[in-house]
């Protein structure tokens, strides 16, 4: 029995400032350019106020990406174009700067961090700073077995709060979240199907490197059997991420929902931060008002968890690389809104308010004799 109480959140997690929300809103009708002229970066600046509890927004100077990687036991069963147990490859790929998410960070100056918690390598191969929260080597086959004990799905999830209290402790103003994984869209069509209600052929995509007919009918039964083992637990959270999630899941999980008891949003990339996004809401319904759907991957489950938020995607370029890629894509738009939303100048008609009951009164007109 787990000591950890996800219930907690319920109360940690407030939405993000409605009054200054409406001040921003305010403002916005006041700027030169007409409200609804900036579309969907109106809303964005709006959010990043209410989210900052700032009028005016603040920019957005010290973004992130984080990434949680992990290899996955249902990857044996050939539903990944990649080998199962070859994440710690992507990896190093994220760390030498091959890989599109470090070219994209490199060209914006963002940060890329890379959390270890299930590679299936040794450790030693991997900097200290990436392995210093894994739980385990790989996690289990979820058709046929968890892939967690309860107590390594709690720290699993425990490392994901202590990751977001990290970044928002260093200064970190927002997160561009991944996943780097190998089976992971399996799991989270799991997850997804789970908690949706839906069979495993409405949620079964092909991942990001496109698997055959073949690899897509093994995959649809590996949800399948998945998700047999993940209906008798559906009330307990962290049960669930521990029979069909896994620890990258269950850390991408406990790092949004602490990432919105500290106020800091954070932009979704793909289908595994959708899947843990879902499991999140579960646990604190307001938690979704902090964050972002960066993109559409093309999966189905990812589109049904975004529907079931109700988040809409700020991108749609058909990137199915995963690794934050997507997502972080998208951070460019954000900060866009921000820099409008602070810095277009107020109409001059609109910058004295005639019922402002500080202004100074007129003086008086003499009367005529």
């Amino acid at each position: 029995m787990s000591s950890l109480n996800l219930d907690d959140f319920t109360d940690l997690i407030e939405r993000p400032d409605g009054g200054v929300r409406r001040d921003a809103e305010a403002r916005r009708e006041r700027q030169v350019v007409p409200p609804g002229a900036l579309g969907r970066l109106d809303d964005l600046g709006e959010w990043l106020a209410a989210a900052q509890s700032a009028v005016p927004v603040r920019a957005i100077e010290r973004p992130r990406v984080v990434l949680f990687a992990g290899d996955h036991g249902i990857a044996s069963l050939g539903v990944s174009a990649r080998p199962a147990g070859s994440a710690d490859e992507l990896v190093r790929a994220v760390l030498d700067g091959s890989s599109p998410v470090s070219v994209l960070a490199r060209r914006l100056g963002v940060p890329v961090r890379v959390v270890d918690m299930a590679l299936d390598c040794e450790p030693e191969s991997l900097p200290d700073e990436v392995v210093r929260h894994r739980v385990r080597r790989g996690s289990g086959r979820i058709d046929v077995e968890d892939a967690l004990t309860l107590e390594e799905a709690e720290a699993a999830f425990l490392a994901g709060v202590a990751v977001a209290d990290e970044e928002a402790d260093s200064g970190t103003d927002l997160v561009v979240l991944g996943d780097v994984s190998v089976g992971g869209t399996t799991a989270a069509a799991v997850l997804i199907a789970a908690l949706c209600g839906t069979d495993a052929s409405v949620v079964t995509g092909r991942g990001g490197r496109a698997i055959d007919d073949l690899a897509w009918m093994r995959k649809c039964a590996a949800v399948r059997d998945a998700l047999r083992r993940a209906r008798p637990v559906l009330g307990d959270q962290l049960q669930l991420l521990a029979a069909v999630g896994g620890a990258d899941l269950a850390a991408i999980t406990g790092f949004l929902l602490q990432s919105a008891a500290r106020k800091t949003p954070v932009i979704l990339d793909g289908v595994v931060s959708a899947a843990c996004a879902l499991v999140g809401q579960r646990v604190a319904f307001r938690a979704p008002d902090w964050w972002l759907a960066g993109q559409t991957s093309g999966e189905p489950a990812q589109a049904k968890a975004f529907d079931r938020m109700a988040l809409e995607p700020l991108l749609d370029h058909g990137v199915t690389v995963a690794e934050g890629a997507g997502a972080l894509l998208a951070l460019p738009l954000v900060q866009a809104a921000a820099a409008l939303a602070a810095e277009l100048p107020e109409s001059a008609e609109g910058s004295e308010d005639p019922e402002d009951p500080e202004a100074p009164e007129a003086p008086e007109a003499p009367e005529k004799e």
